[in-house]
């Protein structure tokens, strides 16, 4: 661990030792667990929406999950911008995860009124910053367990409980101008107009945003002699328009009978455009050539979901959820050599393009045992997952037949390149609440899970899948402030369809396709952590810690599918057992032991480490997309008698030994310190005027070194190593919102 990341412990240490000197010793109020924030409590700050509520309270950042900017009140961003590293150079990437409704997570789960939103897309969290604050009763944190929530397995639950009857219908608009470096400016705008019917609440909204992205990439590159390759000049840029459309409504059938119904439907596209300058320093004098390439892209999503809930008078519950969506997303990539007199030669044609569909129909039955101290969740979920994949690959070639359906250029035959996958899941479950008394208790649960994954096309296979996925979670509340979190799971990771066909290689220009792999099977791990939370008393703040280990069972990470020496091809693939363990340290202070009781300030300390043998080397090395840690510091200030606030986050993660590990290459990376910046006023009629800077103090660099090999890697012969470095400069938005 270096200095700087010993400096920022310490910190931590000086901060919580000053902290306890005013605030540990004061008394604990109330014997419940769940901690609630009534409106008036937020009055000082004059919030316009739910989010801006939320924003203000201790510890719903402290993780440094910083939400975007402009994503409604004053969270900050966080991640690598435009400067990070490539798609997928962490993880697998790909499309296809994340399928079915999910069993809980570690995170905060948010409810309105007491419901989540039968959606992915379209979901509860996106709504926050289209809810009004006059509409908002109060905001409450659940952090213990109970058959009454709508979710299962969820660290703590944010529940926002709107009044039961609004006075009028509102209508909130927002309009965003965003400025890059090179002073192209990007208008976006949203309205979004809620109310109430009788037994009906509506919210329905509209948005359009133009985005515009420009990165430069600088790469020297020596032989494995270490004298002079060549150098890399790259310019891209993308624009990208959307256009986005939702409802969410919510009808209160009767007093015990409620049904809600959301859709969504957005289209959009996002073209790139690069110029790239070799210069060949192998010759004397230097060559140097040009290459242009276009890659127009266009999306669409569509998804409708809802669900029904009947509670009967001795308080049993049925339930019963669905949702439907499709996103389709096309690409052609062209790349063209630039030659004297601007005449350009087509060298490179990629088309490539998927449909995902997920229908998922969920159904459970909860009721009371042991004269209510316990309840029981029974219930099942099916789910049908489809993924319809094309590729087609096009190269000069003066022995081949250029064809149309390969841009004009000579097809190249590609293995598994035009495929549908199809997942058909069942998963009956059983859950268990167990109250034990008023400060511990206990959810356990036992889910099985069946599938059926069928591939057609360029592949035919079909194969069969069954787990059995135990979880307990053990709730321990030393004080009403103060509570430890056991868990002991078995975790299934859903296969991502994309791994499973050919694939645009967005890593390595020398590549241009991944291959797929027909025959991959879920990766599993056994999870095991503690956790624990103070929330300091008189409001002052939060801390938490997780400490977890996880043993880890058919990783899915890149392995060895050659079938032809001439050509080395690798593919995600089952390469063996592992484990991953790690500490997390998170905290949202107040400063109120210096008088500042608005100043709120966030930090974050996560390390990590794991193991597992590379299936090119026989060596032990680290996990693909296991980081060696992050931290992060952070800080709003508001300044209430001006209806002000502004802050500034950084974000670091831990260079040093991050390698990713290829069959013909091994790529280290690195890089800099992310900050963000934000101002926000609310003007007496309760308009919110916001800027955010994004990539300021430094250009968010990422920066990587390849290095190729002679043949494996396993031969230890260096042909060539790449050294590249990628930045975005700084980009400003200004950011106007408000509600008639």
């Amino acid at each position: 661990m270096d200095r700087r990341n010993i400096y920022y412990i310490n910190i931590l240490v000086l901060l919580i030792s000053l902290i306890s000197k005013d605030v540990f010793a004061q008394e604990n109020v109330g014997d419940d667990s769940t901690v609630r924030y009534p409106a008036d409590y937020f009055a000082e700050w004059s919030p316009v929406t739910a989010q801006d509520m939320l924003d203000r309270i201790p510890g719903m950042d402290s993780s440094g999950g910083f939400g975007p900017p402009g994503g409604g009140g004053g969270g900050f961003s966080g991640g690598f911008g435009g400067g990070g590293p490539p798609p997928g150079f962490f993880g697998r990437g790909g499309g296809g995860g994340g399928r079915g409704f999910g069993g809980g997570n570690r995170g905060s789960e948010i409810l309105i009124n007491g419901k989540r939103t039968a959606g992915k897309n379209n979901s509860t969290g996106g709504q926050l910053s289209r809810i009004t604050s006059d509409q908002v009763n109060y905001i409450e944190i659940i952090r213990g367990t109970s058959g009454e929530l709508d979710v299962r397995g969820s660290g703590q639950v944010v529940n926002i409980v709107l009044y039961d009857t609004f006075t009028e219908a509102s209508l909130q608009y927002q309009a965003q101008a965003q400025q890059t470096d090179n002073n192209e400016i990007s208008p976006s705008g949203s309205l979004s107009y809620s109310g109430q019917v009788g037994g009906l609440n509506y919210l329905v909204s509209a948005s359009h945003s133009d985005s515009y992205t420009k990165s430069i990439s600088k790469e020297n590159s020596i032989l494995g002699d270490l004298s002079p390759n060549d150098k890399i000049y790259e310019e891209r840029t993308s624009e990208g328009k959307n256009t986005a459309i939702s409802a969410n409504l919510d009808y209160e059938l009767n007093i015990n009978s409620s049904a809600r119904l959301n859709a969504l439907f957005s289209d959009g596209d996002r073209p790139s455009d690069v110029i790239r300058r070799t210069t060949d320093l192998t010759t004397q004098p230097n060559i140097a050539s040009y290459q242009r390439e276009s890659a127009p892209s266009e999306n669409d999503n569509w998804e409708i979901g809802g669900d029904y809930e009947y509670n009967t008078d001795s308080g049993n519950r049925y339930k019963i959820l669905f949702i439907s969506n499709e996103f389709t997303n096309s690409t052609t990539r062209e790349r063209f050599d630039l030659a004297a007199g601007g005449k350009e030669e087509k060298n490179l044609f990629l088309d490539s393009g998927s449909t995902t569909r997920e229908r998922i129909v969920r159904g459970s039955y909860t009721f009371d045992i042991f004269s209510g101290a316990q309840d029981l969740e029974i219930g099942a979920e099916r789910a049908q997952t489809i993924l319809d994949s094309k590729l087609a690959l096009g190269v000069i070639n003066p022995l081949g037949t250029p064809s149309e359906a390969a841009g004009g250029l000579v097809p190249v035959s590609l293995d598994n390149a035009n495929s549908e996958v199809e997942e058909i899941r069942y998963e009956p479950f059983l859950i268990h609440n167990w109250v034990i008394n008023s400060r511990m208790s206990l959810e356990s649960s036992l889910l099985y899970e069946d599938s059926e994954i069928t591939q057609r096309g360029d592949v035919s296979k079909k194969r069969d899948f069954s787990f059995l996925k135990p979880k307990v979670d053990f709730r321990y509340d030393l004080t009403p402030t103060w509570q430890i979190r056991g868990t002991i799971e078995k975790i299934v990771q859903q296969l991502t369809f994309n791994d499973f066909v050919a694939a645009t290689d967005l890593q390595d220009e020398d590549t241009n396709v991944q291959a797929g792999n027909a025959n991959l099977q879920q990766e599993w791990y056994w999870n095991y952590e503690i956790n624990s939370e103070f929330r300091l008393p008189n409001d002052v703040g939060v801390l938490s810690g997780r400490l977890f280990y996880e043993d880890w069972h058919d990783r899915i990470e890149r392995l060895d599918v050659t079938s032809d020496e001439k050509n080395l091809l690798s593919a995600n693939g089952n390469i063996g057992d592992g484990e991953l363990y790690g500490l997390e340290l998170n905290s949202s202070i107040r400063m109120r032991m210096i008088d500042m009781p608005n100043l709120l300030l966030t930090a974050s300390l996560s390390a990590e480490d794991s193991k597992i043998t590379d299936p090119f080397l026989g060596i032990e090395r680290r996990m693909l997309g296991s980081f060696r840690g992050r931290n992060t510091l952070g800080f709003r200030h508001d300044i209430t008698r001006w209806n002000l606030n502004y802050g500034v986050n950084w974000s670091n993660l831990w260079d040093g030994n991050r390698r990713r590990y290829d069959v013909d290459d091994i790529e280290l990376s690195a890089g800099d310190p992310f900050w963000s910046a934000f101002a926000e006023w609310v003007s007496p009629n309760n308009m919110t005027f916001r800027l955010d800077a994004l990539r300021i103090i430094n250009n968010g660099q990422f920066c990587r070194e390849r290095q190729r090999f002679v043949g494996r890697i396993s031969s230890g012969i260096i042909e060539e190593i790449e050294d590249q470095c990628t930045a975005s400069g700084p980009t400003v938005s200004l950011r106007v919102s408000g509600t008639f």
